[in-house]
């Protein structure tokens, strides 16, 4: 395989973002050469890469640069799809997933890393917020998987919702106990939590993710250097 078209992946080992794109390749099949990144002091090629946001992940397929992890799951989706689609067929079904992708992104990730941001007598307020944005998936899960969000599931079943929230389980956990807070729970939010915990029980996506232990330590430092930036 030429250098040109080897698959490259700039990640880091704690980001969820990058990931689902590891699981994406993993159940496709893909070799790729992980790139890992300090965010601290980002390489030269993530900054020419993703020069808008500076972020990771960035897939290298083909020395051509995609960056933003759903928009990579799209591509890889599209580019390997000789196998295991992450989308329905139905265009109907398809942009369904879409929509809800979306909201996973924007609303309910956007909003939890407000809540890790937020100072402690803003705190209360930001999980207010979280939590409204959970009450609304928690009502939908059925409409979102109308097979049943309590499915058997298992690499092979895995599809683009899915893989987004690959990391979900184990994130949420180290952040509760990061932040001593409760974040998505069994009595609060039966439907998604019993989602998240099945997908991440996978094997696949077990063995891709970080140890609890050292995602605490990664997330109360999150939290202690962005309480910083807000002081600065």
């Amino acid at each position: 395989m030429g250098e040109e078209s080897r698959v490259k992946l700039h990640g880091m080992w704690a980001s969820p973002f990058a990931k689902r794109i590891e699981v994406a390749l993993k159940i496709k099949g893909i070799d790729y050469e992980p790139i890992e990144e300090n965010l601290l002091n980002k390489s030269e090629l993530l900054l020419k890469y993703n020069a808008v946001h500076k972020l990771v992940p960035v897939l290298v397929h083909e020395g051509k640069p995609i960056a933003e992890s759903s928009i990579i799951l799209e591509y890889i989706d599209e580019t390997w799809n000789t196998s295991h689609p992450f989308l329905p067929r139905d265009p109907y079904e398809r942009a369904r997933v879409r929509f809800w992708a979306k909201y996973l992104d924007l609303q309910v990730l956007e909003n939890l890393r407000s809540v890790l941001k937020a100072p402690a007598d803003k705190q209360e307020k930001a999980l207010e917020t979280f939590y409204g944005y959970l009450k609304i998936l928690e009502e939908n899960m059925d409409e979102i998987f109308p097979e049943g969000s309590a499915r058997a599931i298992d690499a092979n079943s895995l599809g683009l919702l899915d893989i987004m929230m690959c990391s979900a389980s184990r994130t949420n956990k180290a952040i509760e106990e990061a932040l001593n807070l409760k974040l998505i729970n069994p009595e609060r939010h039966p439907k998604l939590y019993s989602w998240i915990e099945a997908v991440g029980e996978v094997p696949l996506v077990k063995e891709l993710i970080a140890p609890h232990e050292k995602l605490v330590g990664f997330f109360q430092y999150f939290r202690q250097i962005a309480l910083q930036a807000q002081k600065a």
